[in-house]
């Protein structure tokens, strides 16, 4: 049997609040796009008595043996909802604890091949509840599209014509997310309720920010340092970090600045990870 071909794309918020805290959990209300930039998965069918799953690429040599994959079918077999085993091979494109959510939207792609394929078959509460057993942002990526995720946790889609290009710079550092979280202290109002397009032009998010991003910043003076000197490239739109760091992404208009910018930053930074790309 020859293998399915997946794309799991990075995921970034061009702005994210924190708005409270239920039980040991925060709660975040966050304007999410998805870029072309994506980790390749291979699946097929296999005669075995266990799943098979196997990272390979530039990034995969931290993965750990319990992953968010592995978690996935650890929970579908304890459910025992899938009837065969699968060999999986995930070619990491993005980069572990930058904030793109890689670890999650691989999940996330996988859980929604197995339901668009009918090799499971579960209600959408249980697709929530699998998908949250894994990780808060996996049902994002079961979307996969310009989002906003509201504070009561409702997610609205939106079609967006208009591309962002990016500029993404992580540093030979990464960020651990629960590490962050634990460094709230206060939390804000609600901005993105009722959820509405014009909230994905640039002035609009200009005007927003990431509450990680400054807990981010201070503990760490070279993402400090980095955002300074990003903010001083030419024809910007804005800098941002995503999710909990510790990558940092450069908005603009066009795609040949962007491509510039990116050339003399991996100049100046070459012990960093820089990455253009265009939001889909």
């Amino acid at each position: 049997m020859s293998y399915f071909k997946l794309k799991s794309h990075a995921k970034i918020n061009l702005a994210l609040n924190v708005i409270g805290k239920s039980n040991s959990l925060h709660k975040i209300e966050s304007i999410v796009s998805f870029l072309r930039l994506h980790d390749e998965i291979l699946i097929k069918k296999i005669k075995e008595r266990k799943h098979k799953i196997k990272f390979i690429g530039k990034f995969s040599k931290k993965i750990k043996s319990k992953n968010t994959v592995s978690k996935l079918f650890e929970i579908i077999d304890k459910k025992k909802i899938l009837k065969d085993k699968y060999q999986i091979i995930i070619k990491k494109n993005i980069p572990s604890e930058a904030g793109l959510g890689g670890g999650s939207m691989n999940a996330a792609s996988i859980l929604k091949f197995l339901i668009k394929r009918k090799l499971i078959k579960i209600g959408k509460k249980e697709i929530f509840q699998i998908s949250n057993l894994i990780g808060f942002d996996v049902v994002l990526g079961l979307y996969a599209k310009n989002l906003i995720l509201n504070s009561n946790n409702t997610i609205k889609t939106f079609s967006i014509k208009k591309k962002k290009y990016v500029l993404i710079i992580k540093p030979n550092f990464g960020c651990k997310t629960r590490e962050i979280f634990s460094g709230v202290k206060k939390f804000s109002k609600s901005k993105f309720s009722p959820a509405s397009k014009k909230m994905f032009s640039v002035g609009f998010l200009r005007e927003m920010k990431n509450d990680l991003e400054p807990i981010t910043l201070n503990k760490y003076q070279k993402l400090n340092d980095l955002k300074k000197y990003l903010e001083k490239l030419s024809n910007i739109e804005f800098v941002r970090m995503t999710g909990s760091g510790s990558a940092l992404i450069v908005y603009f208009k066009s795609g040949k600045k962007c491509e510039d910018a990116g050339k003399k930053v991996k100049k100046k930074f070459r012990n960093y990870w820089c990455k253009t790309s265009k939001t889909i």
